[in-house]
Order: structure tokens, then sequence, then C-alpha cells
């Protein structure tokens, strides 16, 4: 989960860079298709895919359009939102897994985990809020960061539901199939965009990003997301996601983007609190 908030913190770099570059559904659908080819070659060369685990294909499809949304929401968001804004909505997401996960899982969240979660939403609304108590007590939200929003909903039921519905299957193999049917539901549901985009005119960028965003991006860091969520509870697996905007600052910093203002700082300094927190209890 170190690993996966490194490079999915790349994500809303590259993201911001494409964002109007590219319909989402277009350029998603693109991703899966190429994170599913990577994750088969990957499990076709360990024999760790078998015909066998597309039973109940339901599942995958479902798990699929679910993630999937989670995509094509978050690009859409990133056409407003600042990367480190963005990153920030994204830490709300073990509140979220940790509802899920009782609902679903019937999984408890442990007084020390509550804490820490506590901490990091407070943490992610200060930076949401850009440090202003005034636009928090309006409710003044981004249009981009609202619309993510709703992205993370999605991320967080994937995890309890990857739990609840995969049989035994091998951490590459359930991501080959969840890849593939996300690819296939967002191929259904964007053929207009897909058909209508001019992909020769495109700026080299968002070639650059695809790659990054398909291979790295995705296919590692989904492998690294379904090997965590059949081994530690949901909020622990989404917990790791505090570290993704201090991630994201260091990306900006690469493409001299420079640092976000320092009242966000404020907001980030909660977060990584909280991850300390949740290290502690892991040790």
């Amino acid at each position: 989960m170190l690993l996966f908030s490194s490079m999915v913190a790349g994500s809303f770099t590259f993201g911001s860079l494409t964002a109007n570059l590219v319909h989402p559904v277009a350029f998603q659908a693109l991703r899966f298709g190429f994170a599913a080819a990577v994750v088969g070659l990957l499990g076709l060369a360990t024999r760790q895919i078998r015909l066998s685990d597309a039973r109940a294909p339901w599942r995958w499809l479902f798990l699929g359009a679910t993630f999937s949304t989670y995509f094509v929401l978050m690009f859409e968001g990133l056409k407003t939102a600042p990367p480190v804004s963005a990153s920030a909505v994204m830490t709300l997401m073990p509140i979220m897994t940790a509802v899920f996960s009782w609902v679903i899982l019937r999984q408890v969240t442990t007084r020390r985990i509550a804490i820490a979660l506590g901490i990091g939403a407070v943490g992610a609304l200060w930076v949401i809020f850009r440090g202003d108590i005034g636009r928090l007590l309006a409710l003044d939200v981004g249009r981009g960061e609202a619309i993510y929003f709703v992205g993370c909903i999605a991320h967080a039921l994937y995890v309890p539901l990857l739990r609840w519905l995969t049989r035994g299957e091998s951490a590459v193999s359930s991501s080959f199939w969840v890849l593939t049917s996300g690819t296939l539901v967002l191929v259904a549901y964007g053929w207009g965009p897909l058909t209508a985009t001019d992909f020769a005119s495109l700026p080299p960028i968002v070639w650059i990003a695809l790659a990054y965003l398909s291979v790295g991006a995705m296919a590692v860091t989904f492998v690294c997301l379904n090997f965590a969520s059949v081994r530690l509870v949901g909020a622990k697996v989404m917990a790791y996601t505090y570290l993704t905007p201090g991630w994201v600052i260091l990306w900006e910093l690469a493409f001299g983007h420079g640092l976000p203002d320092p009242h966000v700082l404020a907001g980030l300094v909660l977060t990584a609190v909280a991850i300390v927190l949740l290290l502690k209890h892991e040790a």
C-alpha cells in the first residue's frame, strides 16, 4: 500500500495535465484496456490466470463497473480541481471504506484506527476548503472536488466488495478479470466518445500519461490493491491514501508546479499524523 499511494499520486498530476485534452471515458477505456493487457501478460507468464476464475462473470462486471466509475469521475473532476485538493478528497475514502466494510463484511474498526481516520478526515476537509473557515461553514466546495467525491464513494465501495465477491483467485487473476470487465463496460458506455475522438491528433503528453497511468498507476497499483484488500481490513487498506497528498506535492514539485498554499499544508500535517498512528498500529 506504500507503493500504491506513491504511484497513485502521479495520477493526479498527469490527470490534471490531460483532463481537458481528451474525453475522460474514451481515455479510461484505453487505459483499462492497456492495463488489462499488461496484467494479462503477467498472469500468463506466471500461470496465475485460469479460465475457471471467470465463473460467475457478473461479479467481475459489477466490480469493473464500480472501479471504472471512480476513474472516469476522477478525470472529470480534475478538469477544475487542483491536484493537491483532489488528492485530499481521496483521503476521505478510508472513513467511507470503513463504513462500507462494516455494512458488507461486518468488519469492526478499532479505536486507534477510528481516531486516525477522524484526524485524517479533518486534515482532508481543511485542504478541500483551502483552510478557509468561511468556505467550510458555507459548504463552498469546488465543482471538481464534488464530482471526484462521488467517484471516491465508488472506490470505497470497491474494496469490501472485492473481498466479498472473490473466491480465492490470486491478486493478478482478480485484477485481470476486473480490468477486462471494466474495459467492456467503458467501451459499451463510451462508444460515442471513443469513435468521435481523433486519437492521431492528441498531443504527446496524453500518450505519455496513458503509458504511466496504464502500467504504473493502474496495472501495478491494481495488483497491490487487490493483494492488500484480501489481507487487511478495508479501513486499513484505504488508510494508506493519507500519504497520497504528500506524494502529490512531490510530483507537482518535480513538474515545476511549486508548493501549495501554506494554509493547505497545515491540513496535510494532520493527514501525516493520521498515517503515523496507523503505521504504529501496524507495528
